[in-house]
């Protein structure tokens, strides 16, 4: 049950007491141009690294999540494609230093798709402010 106040809006539990604004439930997100909710097109974005990135960036020219998770993405994999290249000049050691950089890639880019899907903008070292700077 709710009680509204103008444009505030209170929620109260079943036993008649007063839900805090910061535990009523947070309204649907926003939609953006492809018509998806703007958590699951930032999701999309890391799917297939800088190709999802470059398409989301043709396609979404408004949501300024979605595009900072697509710059995020690009530079993610830009960035991977580099290290990579470089590790695996060395010789035997660099393979294994490729596989310990292909598993922390791996989670980080899970990691990277949790924060885009829960709607929180977690921004990488470097390649973040990178992102933020190319949205503005």
């Amino acid at each position: 049950m709710s009680q509204t106040d103008g444009d505030q809006q209170t929620a109260f539990r079943e036993d008649g007491g007063a839900v805090p604004p910061a535990q009523t439930p947070s309204p649907e997100m926003k939609k953006t141009a492809t018509g998806l909710e703007e958590n699951v097109a930032g999701v999309l974005c890391y799917v297939l690294g800088f190709i999802t990135g470059i398409v989301f960036l043709v396609l979404e020219k408004e949501n300024r999540f979605v595009r900072y998770h697509a710059f995020q993405s690009i530079f993610f994999s830009v960035a991977l494609f580099v290290v990579s290249m470089i590790v695996n000049v060395i010789p035997f050691i660099g393979w294994l230093l490729g596989l310990a950089i292909n598993l922390l890639a791996l989670l980080l880019w899970l990691f990277l798709m949790y924060k885009a899907y829960t709607g929180e903008k977690f921004k990488l070292p470097w390649l973040g402010d990178l992102a933020e700077r190319q949205v503005r």
